[in-house]
């Protein structure tokens, strides 16, 4: 009687112990902040004569383009990012993981701003079409087009 109690015990104790030592021990995994990388300069030609110049970081692989300005802190508002496609079409963009708002001025392959989505929200997944077919897109901070009172028609050169 008493080897069937121990046994019971033994065998209670043992499934026990196996419930405890199946929780696993929640990690902390910390995202490596992705910083901006100088690869070239863009200036945008004003109607009214005058020019704003850009720092760039360029996204021209499958992989720069779909990961763009996502899980970024900060950016400086003398720098953008531009994204180069092979052909000009209407492009759709969307802000899925990126925590900085944005401004984006797509531009058409003669190098003309032919649209712009202002003060994309971060996080928002709702789609940011350009409107007109266009061959590349600048994101820069939000408030800058208005800022620096960039207009359709304007002319980029990088």
């Amino acid at each position: 009687m008493i080897f069937k109690r121990l046994h019971c015990v033994i065998i209670l104790a043992l499934v026990m112990l196996s419930f405890t030592s199946c929780k696993e021990d929640k990690k902390i995994i910390k995202q490596t902040e992705v910083t901006f990388k100088k690869e070239g300069e863009l200036t945008i030609f004003k109607s009214d004569s005058t020019q704003v110049v850009l720092d760039i970081e360029i996204a021209d692989t499958d992989f720069d383009i779909q990961t763009g300005l996502m899980y970024r802190n900060t950016m400086e508002n003398n720098q953008g990012m531009l994204f180069i496609f092979d052909d000009e079409k209407p492009r759709f963009f969307y802000m899925k993981n990126t925590k900085i708002p944005l401004d984006l001025i797509f531009i058409s392959t003669n190098k003309k701003i032919v649209s712009f989505q202002k003060n994309a929200k971060p996080f928002d997944e709702s789609s940011l079409p350009s409107n007109a077919p266009a061959k590349y897109v600048l994101e820069i901070n939000a408030g800058l087009v208005d800022d620096w009172k960039v207009n359709v028609g304007d002319s980029v050169r990088f």
